[in-house]
């Protein structure tokens, strides 16, 4: 009874405890690359699949009663007893396959009669536990390959190339005569010998019918391997990222395998450009909307040491530039505080010390909100934030789980949307594919939202997401506002060679934003449509800006030549519940007031129904020719012609009419009339309150300061004072040069109609 108990103990649970590679591969099951284990040898994680050609051969060459012993074979073992016996030294082990596997798992015994008796009692017991197949595959996961090669899966790469399933039966017999001797015979040592006993066991498969006459001449015509191959590195960064969690572990990702390899290219051929120009590093995520699934990941472009190629930048935080905008326009579109098409303000801007510019340091005066999105307008997008509140939006921002925006509000100040803070390139993708996807799920649940809708992503192929539960309120915008927010930025240009996609029936429409940081350190493009999104990321990894580093030409073009990989997909579906069919005012993008003499009908989202009304058109009463504005005060009420007009504040409107030849300001009142109106001047430098440093030139001599001033009124004069004090008179341009002295001071000016502005200011060294 003893014996029994200790005959079934005897075996332990787990045979080998060696560390193993990490192997990750793509949904498909191609190998995509793989990390070399602990100890610094090539050891695949065990696979219980053994290709027929190579069971045969291994059968063969080491053990042909494979399938009828018990765990050892008697007359092998007397044979080898016998010859070892006649020549005083072990020539001969005659150890089956089973024992083998328990000698592999016994790793550093000595090679004796009392360890082979050992070895045959657990061999018995081993075959008790596992069928043939499973022993077979535990041999075929830890035999020496040669060098620090383990297993079949790891040979069958390092030495032709490919997976054991692939491999001839030259191959496969080649890898099977391998293990018997590894220290002496493998690729690219003893040739002659290696080649000797392949060919002896394509003989004997030969003679015993396992492989006719053609394959067996055309097999021992086939060349040994010379050198190893490098194993495939597909996706290294990926394999960085799943070695946290999943180290020593063989893992199927959600990669497929084709889009990765043509990715890689890609990215390859973009990189062989920039850096040209110095430009280093480049990292590409693809994501699927409906599964979230990762499709394609380059950390890193095929860079060098120098340039940081380990890095992976998906993760890494970097200045967003302008890639947030388009949450702070569904976020008003969403709260009600914007429609899409309303006029913001686009003219110089001053808050506190905070001074924004746009790229092309130009202004339109006024401009409608889609378009300044699609146009990635700065001044427009912090005026908006003003708007909208600060603490409002770094809100909305920690509800979409942007991690690396890590401070206060009042940390980041205005400069929060145009890239004062940081994020990553996996959290903005993340945010695209979950505000897609509450458009897809609105419409496919007819009129409903997930609660967990901001997901993160998967790249593990046996994980699915969870959603959460089904709810009728919104995750964090509502559908028509998200889709609003894409439909303005399907309108952003694109690329030069992508500039005209609207006229081809093979083009793709896309929502996409580009974000350039400042000082050209960061580059960003990110496109969504209803089924992917795809994210791109350029620079240099060590934060060197570069002149040129802008999205819109670095960025950009890898973006949608990915997307040009991608399947066409249909438009996002209109979520009609959300919105509402209303009259607006074409030329104020407002809701239409009664005196909006051109309206259009077009949908907005639901919020929108509680905006203002158009406040840019008033009722204006003019003489009976309509050239001058007159009122009761000196004009016959019943001679009057009313019409509205379309009037912007005198510093929109200064900008606005050199973009827009067809805007006509108001006509003077008559000089009987006593005007009431609104002022029609306003400073366009400086701003109320502002500290003034200034300017001196490379002599170290003080530049005049200069200050500007619109008024509506083609030439009009302006009278300008400084503390009470007449400097002089600007007619046509308004602009005053000169050097005050240091300390407070007040420029008043004052118009030939009496309207009268100030401003304070305080002049410092």
């Amino acid at each position: 009874m003893v014996l029994l108990i200790w005959y079934y103990f005897s075996l332990p649970k787990q045979l080998f405890d060696a560390p193993t590679s990490t192997v990750i591969e793509s949904i498909e099951g191609d190998l995509l690359g793989a990390q070399i284990a602990e100890d610094e040898q090539w050891r695949f994680p065990y696979s219980d699949s053994i290709p027929i050609k190579f069971e045969q051969c291994i059968i063969e060459f080491e053990d042909g009663y494979f399938y009828k012993h018990p765990g050892f074979n008697p007359i092998s073992i007397a044979k080898a007893f016998w010859q070892n016996l006649n020549s005083n030294t072990i020539k001969r082990g005659g150890s089956t396959l089973t024992q083998q596997v328990i000698r592999l798992s016994r790793k550093g015994k000595k090679r004796t009669y009392f360890e082979k008796a050992i070895e045959t009692i657990l061999a018995t017991r081993l075959e008790l536990r596992h069928s043939k197949l499973k022993i077979l595959s535990l041999y075929a996961s830890n035999a020496p390959f040669g060098g620090n090669v383990v297993g079949l899966d790891m040979a069958s790469w390092r030495y032709f190339g490919r997976t054991p399933n692939e491999l001839s039966w030259a191959e496969s017999a080649t890898l099977a005569v391998l293990p018997n001797a590894p220290s002496l015979i493998y690729p690219g040592k003893n040739q002659d010998r290696l080649l000797a006993k392949r060919n002896r066991l394509l003989r004997k498969l030969f003679d015993k019918n396992k492989i006719d006459d053609l394959t067996y001449e055309l097999a021992i015509a086939e060349k040994l391997p010379q050198k190893p191959y490098a194993l495939p590195q597909i996706t290294p960064h990926l394999l960085q990222k799943i070695s946290k969690k999943n180290k020593g572990q063989r893992t199927k990702t959600t990669i497929e395998f084709g889009l990765q390899n043509r990715v890689n290219e890609i990215v390859k051929n973009h990189y062989n450009n920039l850096q040209q120009n110095q430009i280093y590093n480049i990292a590409v995520l693809v994501l699927d909307v409906k599964t979230r699934r990762v499709l394609a990941y380059t950390g890193n472009s095929p860079t060098d040491n120098d340039h940081q190629k380990d890095v992976d930048i998906i993760d890494k935080p970097r200045s967003t530039g302008s890639i947030l905008k388009p949450f702070l326009y569904a976020g008003m579109l969403d709260a009600g505080e914007l429609l899409p098409n309303t006029l913001v303000a686009d003219v110089p801007t001053q808050i506190a010390s905070y001074n924004p510019k746009n790229f092309d340091l130009q202004y339109d005066g006024a401009v409608p909100a889609s378009r300044a999105l699609s146009r990635s307008l700065n001044v427009p997008a912090v005026r908006m934030l003003q708007q909208f509140g600060l603490d409002r939006f770094h809100h909305y921002l920690k509800e979409l789980k942007l991690r690396d925006v890590k401070y206060n509000a009042n940390h980041y100040g205005l400069s929060l949307i145009l890239g004062g803070a940081e994020s990553n390139l996996w959290d903005l993708c993340k945010s695209y594919a979950s505000l897609s996807s509450t458009i897809n799920h609105y419409d496919e649940t007819q009129g409903k939202y997930f609660t967990n809708e901001f997901v993160e992503p998967i790249f593990i192929s046996d994980t699915k997401v969870d959603f959460g539960e089904l709810s009728t309120e919104k995750t964090v915008f509502d559908a028509g506002s998200v889709y609003m927010t894409y439909k303005s930025l399907k309108e952003v240009n694109r690329p030069e060679e992508e500039e005209n996609w609207e006229f081809f029936d093979s083009s793709k429409e896309i929502a996409w934003k580009t974000g350039t940081s400042f000082g050209f350190r960061d580059a960003w493009a990110i496109g969504t449509t209803k089924e992917y999104v795809v994210g791109v990321w350029v620079g240099n990894a060590d934060g060197e800006g570069r002149p040129g580093l802008v999205g819109l030409s670095t960025a950009a073009p890898i973006l949608f030549d990915i997307f040009n990989l991608l399947p066409k997909s249909k438009w996002f579906a209109r979520p009609f519940d959300e919105l509402s069919k209303i009259p607006i005012c074409r030329k104020s993008g407002y809701r239409a007031s009664e005196i909006c003499p051109e309206k259009d009908t077009t949908f907005v989202q639901l919020a929108g129904l509680q905006t203002k009304p158009c406040p840019h058109h008033f009722r204006v009463h003019f003489d009976e020719n309509y050239q001058y504005q007159v009122n009761s005060s000196c004009y016959p009420i019943a001679k009057m012609k009313h019409t509205s007009w379309f009037v912007l504040p005198p510093l929109m409107e200064f900008y606005f009419q050199t973009k827009n030849p067809t805007y006509r300001t108001l006509p003077n009142f008559s000089e009987d009339c006593f005007s009431e109106g609104k002022s029609k001047m306003a400073f366009i430098y400086p701003k109320e309150s502002m500290k003034v440093f200034l300017p001196k030139n490379f002599e170290e001599d003080t530049n005049q300061l200069v200050f500007r001033v619109a008024h509506s009124t083609v030439g009009m004069k302006i009278f300008w004072y400084l503390d009470a004090e007449y400097i002089g008179t600007t007619q046509t341009f308004h602009e005053m040069a000169i050097i005050p002295e240091k300390g407070p001071h007040t420029i008043t000016v004052i118009d030939e109609l009496g309207n009268e502005l100030k401003r304070s200011i305080e002049i410092a060294e």
